[in-house]
Order: structure tokens, then C-alpha cells, then sequence
């Protein structure tokens, strides 16, 4: 049935936990703009039929597969602005390098694209612009945007807007190393040696990010 390929794709993201970014689902948009085309082409032909033969009964048929053609696009638009929903809630969980367990579910051109090198050319779905490339990109310009904003506070030296959404119970916090981590730096120059299996007190915006990133979790008092 028309439409169901698009209805998918929403239920797809809907199945999905929120917070978590599936797999770009290329075959499925890629057929939905097949049937897309199709439904356009034959919509052509018609009403190019109606208008040079008066078939006027040809016109309920248009007038459905128009409703299938504006069905599919609300899905495909839902589908991908959901998706950057989400690409945009990474970067405040995660920050600007994400963990492996993330960048494992994402593809080469994502991971490139999330260590800042260059984009490497993605394999179009359709003639045009490819969607997932899309995407990848406008991640790369929201970060490189989020970093130019929280350069601009704080007088100049800068404040990690990211750190702390929610207000902390204690500015301290008991943490146990869950990997080999190395030297972290604080903000009045201490090194503290992450080691796998050690614990610390460390201040909380110190090692926020690394326990999202899996390096550090938290320690029951």
C-alpha cells in the first residue's frame, strides 16, 4: 500500500529509546523516494490525459496518489528532523568526542565527521544533495557553532554551557576509574592519575564528561 514504506521509517525512530541514534536507514529512504517518483510520474501522465482528452475520471486517481505523494514527504520530514533531534542532543551528552560505544553504531563518513577531519564524499541516494551527508554536515556546523557561542561568555575566557544542566547536590563527587584514563588536569593545575579500579573525590564539572564518556562512574557514598 502506498505509504507504508514512509510510515516505517517514523516507526523506526519511534521503537527507538530516546537519546539513542539508530543507523541512517538509507534503503528505506531510499525507497520511499522510489515510490515517490513513481507516484509523481504517473500523476504527470494522467493529468497530462485529462487536460488533452477530457478524462475527468482520471482526476480521483491524481487527487489520491497526490495524498500518498504528501504523505510520504510529512514522513520522510518527520523521519529527518528527528534524526537531528537527536544528533543535537549528542552533542550535549557526549560533548565533542564521543564515546566508542556511540560512533560504533555510526558510519565512516559519521565518525570523520565527529572527529573533526574532513567529510569524505557519501554515495547519493538520489541525483541531488545525499540526505545522510546532509545530516553529518549540519552536525559538524552546530558544533563548530556551539563552540563559537560558549567562546563568546564569560568576559571572553569562555563557559562550557554544556557542564551541568541539571543543579548538583554537591560539588564533589566520589568516582571510581572504570578504565586507563591517564593524567587529568584540573582547574588549579593538580594531575590526578586515572587508573582502572582507583577512586577519587574530584570536583563534579571536572569529570562530568567523563563519566557520560564511560571513563569515570560514580561511586556510592
Amino acid at each position: 500500500m502506498f505509504g507504508e514504506k514512509g510510515v516505517e521509517l517514523v516507526r523506526e525512530l519511534k521503537r527507538t529509546n530516546e537519546g539513542q541514534l539508530p543507523a541512517f536507514n538509507e534503503d528505506g529512504v531510499r525507497q520511499v523516494l522510489q515510490e515517490m517518483e513513481a507516484l509523481y510520474e504517473h500523476n504527470q501522465s494522467d493529468v497530462n490525459d485529462a487536460k488533452g482528452r477530457q478524462r475527468t475520471d482520471l482526476i480521483p486517481s491524481v487527487r489520491f496518489r497526490h495524498c500518498c505523494l504528501q504523505r510520504n514527504r510529512r514522513c520522510l520530514c518527520a523521519y529527518l528532523y528527528d534524526r537531528l533531534l537527536r544528533i543535537r542532543a549528542l552533542r550535549w551528552e557526549y560533548g565533542s568526542v564521543l564515546p566508542a560505544n556511540v560512533r560504533f553504531h555510526m558510519s565512516a563518513e559519521e565518525v570523520s565527521a565527529e572527529a573533526g577531519r574532513p567529510l569524505t564524499p557519501c554515495r547519493p541516494l538520489t541525483p541531488g544533495p545525499p540526505l545522510s551527508c546532509a545530516q553529518l554536515q549540519w552536525f559538524a556546523r552546530y558544533k563548530k557553532s556551539l563552540a563559537g557561542f560558549m567562546r563568546s561568555l564569560g568576559g571572553g575566557g569562555g563557559l562550557d554551557v554544556t557542564q551541568e544542566t541539571k543543579a548538583p547536590k554537591s560539588l564533589y563527587v566520589q568516582v571510581r576509574c572504570v578504565k586507563d584514563h591517564g593524567e587529568l588536569e584540573l582547574d588549579d593545575g593538580t594531575l590526578v592519575l586515572l587508573k582502572k579500579n582507583s577512586q577519587h573525590f574530584l570536583p563534579r564539572w571536572e569529570c562530568e564528561r567523563l563519566i557520560r564518556q564511560g571513563v569515570l562512574e560514580h561511586v556510592a557514598p
